[in-house]
């Protein structure tokens, strides 16, 4: 089901006509409140009032045209003034901002997002994408540290070289939301079972925690495996890590009372909340990522 799913989300004609549908428009709403920023925006207001912070991030990737660059770079900005009292941050993918087109325009768009969000006390993330994107990804987020940029960026815990990229950041004192992977990896690059996944990732976040503790790196646990967490916290605690120093997050509309508990139990949680009209890719990966969701989006078919 996980590769029907990511072919899926890599074919031009369905993703040409697959948005059409009705049912699909309906199905997707689980995953975002809105295709608007407006719907973003209010979604975040909910959950601050629950002790939930906010991540925006604008649905979007591989462009052909630096104008249109520039266009996203301008509603970011728009992003994090409307949003300053929310505390909430961003996160945007580097193809979204010309990486196919120009590295060195892509890298003045983030720097100046960057820029932007430190106006705001807020903060830039880094997307990561398909592991063809990662060495340039890495290549500009090391340039945003060394210009002394405060930035994070999303690493991939099913990519075996994972360990190695964050054991080259850690001199670099990096921010890192730790994901466990959404594309179609091959497996001489990438572990294919869930157990070896979530293996990894933990062994990854213990590897990360001495550094979380004293202060040279953020880590933030991008995962709606709530077992998973509850793993990771226990290492984290045996290293000295207060609860509100755990950071979570997950996506809008996905265990959302797992999120109210974990925040009321006293962790840093923050909502992943997308929108934008770009979502046909981005939702068949976040099916692949958990194949029980097809049933929501079956139930969609029914009146």
């Amino acid at each position: 089901m996980r590769r029907l799913l990511l072919w899926c989300a890599q074919n031009r004609w369905l993703a040409t006509h697959v948005p059409r549908w009705r049912f699909a428009r309906r199905a997707v709403r689980r995953f975002l409140p809105g295709e608007g920023f407006d719907a973003a925006l209010k979604a975040a207001t909910d959950f601050k009032a629950e002790r939930i912070g906010a991540l925006f991030t604008l649905l979007g990737e591989n462009i052909t045209d630096l104008a249109e660059a520039n266009k996203v770079v301008e509603h970011y900005e728009e992003v994090l003034a409307a949003s300053s009292e929310l505390g909430a941050e961003i996160s945007v993918k580097p193809t979204q901002l010309g990486l196919d087109i120009d590295e060195g325009a892509t890298y003045k768009n983030l720097l100046r997002l960057a820029r932007a969000a430190a106006k705001a006390k807020s903060f830039l993330w880094v997307d990561m994408e398909g592991s063809t994107y990662t060495d340039r990804t890495l290549e500009l987020y090391r340039r945003l540290l060394h210009d002394e940029v405060r930035a994070g960026v999303a690493l991939q815990a099913y990519l075996h070289r994972t360990v190695a990229d964050v054991a080259s950041l850690m001199p670099l004192k990096p921010a890192v939301r730790l994901v466990k992977g959404a594309y179609a990896e091959p497996a001489q690059i990438a572990f294919q079972a869930k157990k070896d996944v979530d293996a990894n990732y933990l062994a990854l976040c213990t590897f990360m925690f001495p550094e979380v503790k004293h202060h040279r790196l953020r880590l933030v646990m991008a995962t709606h495996d709530t077992d998973l967490v509850a793993k990771a916290w226990r290492f984290a605690e045996a290293s000295g890590l207060e609860r509100q120093r755990v950071e979570v997050a997950m996506l809008y509309g996905i265990r959302v009372d797992e999120q109210r508990r974990l925040a009321r139990e006293g962790f840093n949680v923050r909502d992943l909340i997308t929108y934008g009209d770009a979502w046909y890719a981005w939702y068949l990966r976040r099916l692949a990522e958990r194949p029980a969701n097809v049933w929501f989006v079956a139930r969609q078919l029914l009146p």
